[in-house]
């Protein structure tokens, strides 16, 4: 009964994190495309774009730790997602300020 259980959760977490990757992989697209189009007008969507990936990349390590188990490969990978997507909230933050203060 409890396999069936985790089995049923590992489910629904790799579902909930496939929606995340779909829902805000379109939204960092349309963000990126018009960001493109007229940068000068909507210079604030790039620390929004920043912020999305940089979460994105926080959800998807936080998901390879938890599934990893003992696995010290999936555990590597899940840090280096998480640390990536600290790099990306770090350069959410410098892209933010020199906007707005530069």
């Amino acid at each position: 009964m409890y396999i069936q259980e985790r089995g049923r959760n590992l489910r629904n977490a790799s579902m909930i994190v496939d929606l995340a990757h779909i829902v805000v992989g379109i939204l960092i697209v349309v963000l990126g495309v018009i960001s493109f189009l007229n940068p000068e007008d909507h210079m604030l969507l790039f620390p929004a774009i920043f912020f999305l990936a940089g979460m994105l990349n926080l959800i998807n390590g936080i998901y390879k730790i938890k599934l990893g188990g003992r696995e010290k490969r999936k555990k590597a990978a899940g840090m280096i997602a998480l640390l990536f997507g600290v790099l990306l909230l770090f350069l959410t933050l410098i892209s933010a300020v020199s906007i707005w203060w530069g």
